[in-house]
């Protein structure tokens, strides 16, 4: 069972930053695709960027230009820059993994954009 961990969440003020990490000590990470999710309330949990196990990336419109994310396999973890938050950024962001049709979430950590 592969169990993935998020931090990094937390209350910030519009136009500032946060960097979400997840982590996981399953020993074949580097072959799994990824992902960051969120969840606002009312709303349906929507893929917000994605990574691929050779670091092809892709991410929502919303957070182009000002999301970054990216992966260290030596480090098991992976991450989500986040800058220029705007109050809809609001959510419970959700890790993601999946390798040979298993997925895999973790337990959500709250960011909240706010001032």
């Amino acid at each position: 069972q592969v169990q993935l961990v998020e931090s990094g969440g937390g209350l910030v003020q519009p136009g500032g930053s946060l960097r979400l990490s997840c982590t996981t000590s399953s020993i074949i990470f580097s072959l799994f695709d990824m992902g960051w999710y969120r969840q606002a309330p009312e709303k349906q949990r929507e893929l917000v960027a994605s990574i691929s196990n050779n670091g092809n990336t892709n991410y929502t419109d919303s957070v182009k230009g000002r999301f970054t994310i990216s992966k260290d396999n030596a480090k098991n973890t992976m991450y989500l820059q986040m800058n220029g938050l705007k109050p809809e950024d609001t959510a419970v962001y959700y890790c993601h993994a999946k390798f040979f049709g298993s997925a895999y979430w973790g337990q959500g950590t709250q960011v909240t954009v706010s001032s």
